[in-house]
């Protein structure tokens, strides 16, 4: 069982559950299909530590180690026989513990974790936030927002006429003359969203970016995800906040384990979710 002693913000904010704002955008497009998808690590066993300084290994040293047993490697399934689809207008929460593959099914369905086994079948390339931007912390804002949205596919005219839009959106005025090393863990979320927003990708992923983001920079995020959703793209949202994911989402995956648990509707796949969370922090407490 997963560690989830720092798991899940339950904190309900109201203004952040108007479901009545999260208008489903009917279409019968697929914009991704995932059929049976497996992912898998290799995990190389940790090497003892010697004390004092390391140094060259003498040549009788050599010998005496070639003959010792090898580290041994252990395979972490990460995602296990998972298939859904999507269709061009969702907004999707995917929701679970930590370690549970969420993050995995992201990077795998970008292209950037090859399957063990499945397929992966998208309408066109997606865009996830954060890796797609290839921000570079010894570089300015300003540099970052021209390699980022480039590498989205924008052209340098495109770009700089997005510019200014890209800077006022992320809210970080001046310091985008700085470089990236020198912003905060929330700047530096709100322009990684920015940059990756600003192509209107058909398939937007976000993985914990607005974690720290306050309540105007939700609204602004919510708006700019309808925005993409209306333009008949899909949203993937990966957070722990079920406030967030229920004011931002049509459908909400759960998953545990590397297995898709439960699919549905927002309010009954995240009050199931909270029950399971709260009924193992109550086992876990009494066990000690």
């Amino acid at each position: 069982m997963t560690d989830i002693d720092d798991e899940i913000d339950f904190e309900v904010d109201a203004a952040d559950l108007d479901q009545a704002s999260v208008v489903p955008v009917p279409s019968d497009h697929l914009s991704l299909l995932v059929n049976d998808l497996h992912v898998s690590y290799r995990v190389f066993g940790a090497k003892k530590v010697g004390h004092g300084p390391v140094g060259k290994q003498s040549v009788l040293g050599r010998l005496l180690r070639r003959g010792a047993p090898q580290a041994k490697v252990r395979e972490v399934k990460a995602v296990r026989g998972i298939s859904f689809s999507a269709n061009h207008g969702e907004s999707i929460g995917i929701i679970g513990v930590n370690g549970s593959g969420k993050s995995t099914l992201l990077r795998a369905i970008a292209g950037l974790i090859p399957p063990a086994s499945g397929t992966i079948h998208v309408a066109s390339n997606p865009a996830l936030l954060g890796v797609n931007a290839v921000l570079m912390k010894d570089l300015t804002g300003e540099r970052n927002i021209m390699i980022g949205a480039l590498a989205l596919g924008l052209s340098a005219k495109e770009v700089e006429e997005r510019y200014q839009e890209i800077v006022d959106f992320a809210e970080i005025g001046e310091f985008v003359n700085l470089p990236m090393k020198s912003y905060s863990s929330g700047m530096g979320a709100r322009l990684r969203f920015a940059i990756s927003a600003s192509a209107v990708p058909d398939i937007l992923m976000i993985d914990e970016a607005l974690a720290t983001g306050d309540a105007a920079f939700r609204a602004k995020s919510k708006a700019k995800m309808d925005e993409i959703r209306q333009s008949a793209g899909t949203v993937f949202l990966v957070s722990h906040s079920l406030a967030t994911v229920q004011s931002m989402c049509t459908r909400v995956l759960w998953v545990h384990e590397g297995k898709l648990v439960m699919d549905g509707d927002p309010k009954e796949v995240c009050g199931r979710y909270k029950k399971f969370v709260q009924a193992t922090k109550k086992r876990a407490t009494a066990d000690k």
